[in-house]
């Protein structure tokens, strides 16, 4: 079996990619600000499925680390991954992952991408919170789980839910012209 990627792989990836940046630009600011990036994360997994969709999470995360305003805020540089949200956009790693290995195994049934797309973004939300305690801590001094999940994650459960019911329905409308492009590829 044939590992590489193909230059149809990469150009899917890179619109993957741009359009995860793009998402991250329509932005709330609030402690964690508010975007459409984990909506487009379980888009583009979804939908590219496992591997191609790890590899846009990455490049993504990569590009901004290297200082590419792609970030909430046209921010970039790896201060931005090492700050209180960073663990977020690392947590977009195990949403990809979660999300990507449900496809694989299971399909793209809407109850499948469903729960897959809640967990991702749930341990998101895990990672996320424990490392935004971690930086919150060091910066200006402890706070409870509860104040945490308060700023961090109880503002963005609707919204998230909407962006789930969204990805949804446009990975069920827009698998069958990605699958015909990789079948002809």
């Amino acid at each position: 079996m044939n590992r590489s990627l193909s230059t149809r792989d990469i150009a899917m990836i890179a619109m993957s990619v741009a359009l995860i940046a793009v998402c991250s630009w329509i932005s709330i600011p609030m402690t964690v600000p508010f975007t459409m990036q984990t909506f487009a994360v379980c888009l583009v997994t979804a939908l590219l499925g496992l591997r191609r969709g790890m590899w846009a999470v990455l490049c993504y995360i990569l590009l901004g680390a290297v200082g590419a305003p792609v970030f909430s805020g046209f921010k970039g540089g790896i201060s931005v991954l090492l700050g209180p949200t960073g663990g977020y956009i690392l947590g977009f790693l195990f949403t990809a992952l979660i999300v990507g290995l449900a496809v694989q195994k299971f399909g793209r049934s809407v109850p499948v991408l469903i729960c897959a797309m809640a967990v991702g973004i749930l341990v998101c939300y895990a990672f996320g919170t424990a490392w935004f305690m971690y930086v919150y801590a060091r910066k200006t001094g402890p706070i409870s789980l509860g104040t945490a999940l308060a700023w961090c994650v109880l503002p963005y459960l609707l919204p998230d839910a909407a962006k789930i019911a969204l990805a949804v329905v446009l990975v069920r409308r827009l698998s069958p012209l990605v699958d015909r492009e990789v079948r002809t590829a």
